[in-house]
């Protein structure tokens, strides 16, 4: 009997794709396993996420966020610190956070965010009130919430999606009630990266070590 053949790409530049990741991880994945990743991050995206635009790139963005999850996963205890940031849309909240805390451990920590019904596109003023702090987002998109991302959390911090949002066993597991920005006036925003930057402030302290 013949092996299960692979899912065929939607569109052939995924080839492209799987070819970079397949060298980036290689000795880590299978070629066939970062084919198959990309197709079903490809087939999420265009299926759960309000995403009609650019879909090759941002399936090959997303398969290499799984792709480094589950090399986190299998890497030995003691390494960088991986933060995951939830919200309903991925468009508001986690964006934030994901992009404060980024910016303010400076490599220290690993960080990723994600949704549970991911929106089209980030929500308005989000990219602008990030920028104003030095905090840029050039690659951010919402992303739909993926096993591999959970999984490979060291901090699962969820963010007003309610009984949607991962609670992972053996995960440290934070809740900020923090208000949504979609929608919201510039002003209201500043003042929601405010209050997040604070949380983050706090988180970074924790995790990462005083430096003299």
């Amino acid at each position: 009997m013949s092996a299960t053949p692979l899912p065929i790409p939607p569109d052939p530049q995924l080839l492209s794709g799987a070819a970079r990741l397949a060298l980036r991880y290689g000795g880590t994945f299978a070629p066939e396993t970062v084919q198959r990743l990309l197709a079903d991050s490809y087939q999420r995206l265009a299926e759960t996420a309000a995403v009609r635009t650019h879909l090759v790139v941002l399936a090959e963005r997303l398969a290499d966020e799984r792709l480094a999850a589950l090399a986190h996963g299998t890497a030995a205890p003691g390494g960088t610190p991986r933060v995951l940031f939830v919200c309903t849309g991925n468009a508001g909240r986690s964006q934030l956070a994901a992009g404060l805390l980024a910016h303010a451990a400076k490599g220290r920590l690993q960080v990723s965010s994600a949704g549970t019904r991911p929106a089209g596109v980030l929500d308005d003023f989000v990219t602008e009130v990030l920028a104003e702090v030095g905090a840029d987002l050039p690659e951010a998109f919402p992303k739909p919430l993926t096993e591999e991302v959970v999984a490979a959390a060291d901090i699962v911090v969820t963010m007003g999606c309610g009984d949607a949002c991962p609670i992972p066993a053996g995960r440290r597991y934070l809740d900020w009630p923090v208000l949504d920005p979609h929608g919201k006036p510039l002003d209201t925003v500043r003042a929601i990266r405010d209050e997040i930057a604070h949380r983050v402030a706090d988180l970074v302290a924790e995790l990462t070590p005083a430096t003299s």
